[in-house]
């Protein structure tokens, strides 16, 4: 082709370009002024004229074009039925080529005459495409054959129109910039020469036929979740010759034959997509143009699909092909947290933090076909749903419609997916072309589950990496590391973090098992696991803090500081009352649970109904749980004594002293999505406590039956993105084993910073910084300080969090576009050296920058007797109940002879932190698991032996249940 021909042809493609696309603005014009009556007849106009325009450039310019054309015409569900009539069309009946070039390229190809290969070829090509036409013929053995033939110079042509097709939708993207196809036309311009070598084509035949068990040796090994679909085997290939065995078949847009077979079209369609679910979820090696024109349909019953032409085929990694099955099964599930997690793996990056919206834009994705006559509504729906997200984005971003115009939410588009994508709407516009209603949810399913599980099955006894690969500390850790293998292999473990210092140093930092059950990637070091009651052992070291330093007492009337708070008989509860579970407020939030769970994200709806609760039993006379209030009892106390919001406490006060930025949340930030570990139930424990006596003393809802069964909601609402990112300050801690065994061991020091940690935990611990995103002003509304110097640099601080509020959203984007993706598939935000210390004029003892905080700070606390203002003894006996449970905000660790050897606190799921004080021993388990506390028991029994390390009654002798299951045992749900 010379470069007269291609100049003509660069005319023709641009100038019909223009022609369209001026066209269908001035249609836009008239309909302004258009009655309503008249408006579709105007629009259907439009689609014939413009119709017919790329319908007859297509065919007079063939080659590349007539590709798009074959894909344009499946999309019966999105685009005008004009388009659909004419350029079907093009799917295999476009004007053959020469029989004399087609037996020239043979001969050619093969190095044989045509009569030393055929005794017989058909001169009338069976079908005539965009790269090559075919031809029935017989071998000299007698065997019927398809002769696939290259026509000659198409490679030339094929890849000048991609530079075309490249310039125009560069032109596109700048006159449409919401319409930006540029992912797209990158990854066809690399994948689309590969279609062009058919010795390519034949080995991919091969690979997907025996993946798919189609060959006829293979079928006493058919794969997992088999599918019932023809493959035509390979006989002959070279570059541009491909023999395949021939197969009698009905083409799919033969309406009247497929009747008069009496083919079931619902079933033949449901087939060829499970068929490509099985290529893209559990191969991972797929075909990449499934248009009607590539499929048959066999004659004899029971008439399955034959699938045809595998040249544009699509290899994916498996992290790749484990990532799109995460993206599908969070769809299905509408787990926001695994949708984020899933689009990191994958490289799709956004711009700003839009979960909702990008739940909806994938849920439309994987979305149940529509029949053909239900286009134009389906079309319109989506058309308002997208003017809708895009709004929100607009309205989020604060931006002028002229701005808006320009801005693409998405930031990087990942090639992989972008033939994945196309796969998927080509499937989709064959079930509109054959009229059929494919539920995709249904039919992908049990292949993406297969994708996740195959790997998650693969447990210590056949997966050498379960424990993560980082060096042993001690001989301890030696050993536990084998307890967690026989854990693993008995299935009681899914993915767990342990981590311990003794006497300062770290002994043990282990990482095993998986993120998730849905989720094969390793738990790592830095792994972000959900701890529920573990939360009220950071809580209480808060509010320990500002008593501290001074900013509120023990044993202060909680009205002096949140005036509030003191309505309904709760004047005389004091901040000692609180921290001991014996204010009597020990079901104030139970009616959460009953009315709307969710309403727990709302802190200040939560802290209206603190302050509107009744007490139960007076002021310091029972000891009773606090399952839930306990969070936001303790987090009123620490705003308004503090006069800023509950997360810069938590930061100024312990994230930054003990450097463990990113490994320690109260509700968690927009951007770490893909370090967290996703809960699920261990159902053998379930049944234990399913199968536990009844108590006469407690009503029918608080027996352990009921519950158990109440128990199996707790991954379910804990998995949602909008709980993870609320401050329950009771219920909702992320961390890592390595961060919260940290604060213990400080804690256990009285407060004192231990050593950097361990420099065989990699990542290391402080890598990921990250200025979390504090609640909406009005949080801060009722906050009063206890005196005109603490209200005024209240109202301040007010101020200062709605601009660090917004400075941390600025701080997130600015992140996204600084991010480093690393081969564990992990997304991490690049350290942010521009900390926001605008909130440093408040008060004298808050005056710190971090590096203040990093540098200058030896200890959390100056108190020396801190151990016993946390456990209620000594001076502070009286502020404690003499032998309960618990000391002033921790859980205490009682040995058999009745002493108080350290603390902690347990959650519900068996996560723990607790340490012992004469020993200088600190632990954390995290786990994902919930094994209701038998597993943590196990671990720290081992340690504890090994250590010669007195064992804390929670977890001495045997049993599943640990210390949050006993507490909670006659409570509510939600501890």
């Amino acid at each position: 082709m010379g470069w007269g021909n291609i100049y003509r042809r660069r005319v023709r493609v641009f100038a019909a370009a223009i022609m369209i696309y001026l066209d269908y603005k001035a249609v836009q014009q008239r309909d302004k002024w258009t009655i309503k009556s008249k408006r579709a007849a105007l629009w259907e106009k439009a689609h014939e004229r413009n119709a017919k325009r790329v319908l007859n450039l297509m065919i007079e310019l063939e080659g590349l074009w007539v590709k798009l054309g074959q894909y344009l015409s499946t999309r019966a569900d999105v685009l005008p039925p004009a388009y659909i009539s004419l350029l079907k069309q093009l799917q295999d009946s476009l004007p053959p080529r020469p029989l004399q070039e087609v037996c020239q390229t043979i001969e050619k190809e093969l190095g044989k005459s045509m009569d030393d290969l055929f005794s017989d070829f058909n001169r009338t090509p069976l079908a005539t495409a965009s790269i090559a036409q075919v031809h029935r013929a017989t071998l000299i053995n007698g065997q019927e054959v398809v002769v696939k033939v290259q026509h000659e110079g198409i490679k030339t042509i094929i890849l000048e129109d991609l530079k075309n097709a490249k310039s125009i939708v560069d032109w596109i993207a700048w006159a449409e910039p919401q319409y930006d196809f540029n992912p797209m036309i990158d990854e066809w311009c690399k994948e689309a020469p590969r279609e062009l070598d058919f010795n390519i084509e034949a080995e991919n035949t091969r690979t997907v036929a025996r993946n798919l068990g189609c060959r006829k040796n293979n079928d006493n090994n058919k794969p997992a979740n088999p599918v019932d679909v023809l493959i035509p085997e390979l006989i002959q290939s070279s570059e541009k010759v491909l023999v395949l065995e021939y197969m009698d078949g009905i083409r799919l847009n033969d309406h009247e034959s497929l009747e008069a077979y009496g083919v079931d079209k619902q079933a033949v369609v449901e087939e060829i997509t499970r068929a490509y679910a099985h290529q893209i979820y559990i191969d991972g090696f797929f075909n990449g143009d499934p248009h009607p024109g590539n499929f048959l349909v066999s004659k004899e019953p029971p008439h399955l699909p034959v699938l045809l032409d595998f040249g544009l085929t699509k290899k994916i990694s498996s992290s790749m092909k484990q990532a799109l099955a995460k993206m599908f099964l969070a769809s299905v599930e509408g787990d926001h947290v695994a949708l984020l997690s899933a689009f990191a793996e994958m490289g799709l990056k956004l711009r700003l933090d839009i979960p909702d919206q990008a739940m909806e834009v994938t849920n439309v994705f994987f979305r149940t076909s529509t029949p053909a006559n239900e286009a134009f509504e389906n079309m319109k729906s989506l058309a308002e749903q997208r003017s809708k997200n895009m709004k929100i984005i607009q309205e989020k971003m604060k931006l002028k419609q002229k701005e808006f115009k320009h801005f693409n939410p998405v930031d990087a588009f990942p090639g992989d997916i972008v033939i994945f994508s196309r796969v998927l709407n080509l499937l989709r516009g064959l079930s509109s072309t054959m009229n059929v209603r494919i539920v995709y949810q249904d039919i992908m399913r049990p292949f993406a589950e297969s994708a996740l599980v195959g790997n998650i099955n693969k447990g210590p006894a056949v997966n050498a990496q379960w424990i993560y690969n980082t060096p042993s500390h001690s001989d301890v850790e030696t050993k536990l590391r084998q307890l967690l293998v026989d854990l693993g292999n008995e299935e009681k473990v899914l993915g767990i973090q342990v981590c311990a210092y003794k006497d300062g140093e770290v002994i043990i930092d282990t990482a095993a098992g998986i993120l998730g059950r849905y989720d094969p990637r390793p738990v790592q070091p830095d792994s972000l696991f959900p701890v529920f009651s573990v939360t009220k052992g950071i809580t209480a070291g808060m509010l320990h803090w500002l008593i501290d330093n001074g900013k509120v007492k023990l044993d202060e009337n909680v009205a002096n500081v949140w005036p509030e708070f003191g309505t309904n008989g709760k004047d005389q509860i004091k901040v000692c009352h609180i921290l001991n579970h014996t204010s009597g407020l020990h079901n104030a939030l139970a009616n959460l649970r009953g009315e709307n769970p969710l309403l727990m994200c709302d802190w200040e709806e939560c802290m209206d109904q603190i302050c509107m609760s009744v007490p139960e039993t007076a002021p310091g006379q029972e000891q009773l749980y606090h399952y839930f209030s306990f969070g936001w009892l303790c987090g009123g106390i620490i705003e308004h004594a503090s006069g800023k919001k509950f997360q810069q406490i938590l930061e100024e006060a312990i994230i930054q002293p003990l450097n463990i930025e990113g490994e320690l949340y109260v509700g968690i930030p927009p951007g770490v999505e893909s370090r967290l570990a996703n809960l699920t139930i261990d159902m053998n424990d379930l049944s234990n406590l399913l199968e536990m006596s009844n108590r006469p003393d407690l009503p029918s809802t608080f027996q352990p039956s009921s519950i158990a069964q109440l128990v199996t909601t707790l991954p379910a609402l804990f998995n949602m993105l909008n709980v993870r990112r609320a401050i329950i300050p009771s219920a909702n801690g992320h961390c890592s084993a390595r961060a919260l065994a940290r604060y213990y061991a400080a804690l256990v020091d009285g407060g004192m910073i231990p050593p950097s940690h361990s420099s065989l935990s990699n990542p290391p611990l402080g890598s990921h910084p990250h200025i979390p995103k504090f609640p909406s002003e009005k949080t801060s509304k009722k906050q009063k300080g206890k005196s005109n110097e603490v209200a005024t640099s209240s109202k301040n601080k007010r101020n200062d969090h709605h601009d660090h509020s917004r400075n941390s959203s600025k701080d997130f984007k600015d992140g996204e576009n600084n991010r480093k993706s690393s081969n564990d598939g992990y997304t991490r935000l690049a350290s942010d050296s521009s900390r926001n210390t605008s909130n440093a004029s408040v008060a004298d003892s808050f005056a710190r920058s971090d590096v203040a905080q990093k540098n200058n700070v030896k200890g959390i606390f100056t108190n020396p007797r801190i151990h016993d203002s946390f456990l209620g003894v000594g001076e502070y006996e009286n502020l404690a109940t003499r032998k309960g449970k618990f000391g002033l905000g921790f859980r205490r660790a009682s040995l058999n002879d009745g002493s108080f050897s350290g603390f902690g606190h347990s959650g519900m799921g068996g996560s723990t932190g607790f340490c012992d004080i004469k020993n200088r021993f600190a632990i954390a388990v995290t786990l994902n698991k919930m094994s209701f506390g038998g597993v943590t028991r196990k671990i720290v029994q081992l340690v504890c032996s090994e250590l010669n390390i007195p064992l804390p009654e929670d977890f001495s002798g045997s049993g599943d249940r640990g210390p949050d299951v006993q507490l909670n045992i006659g409570r509510s749900l939600i501890n």
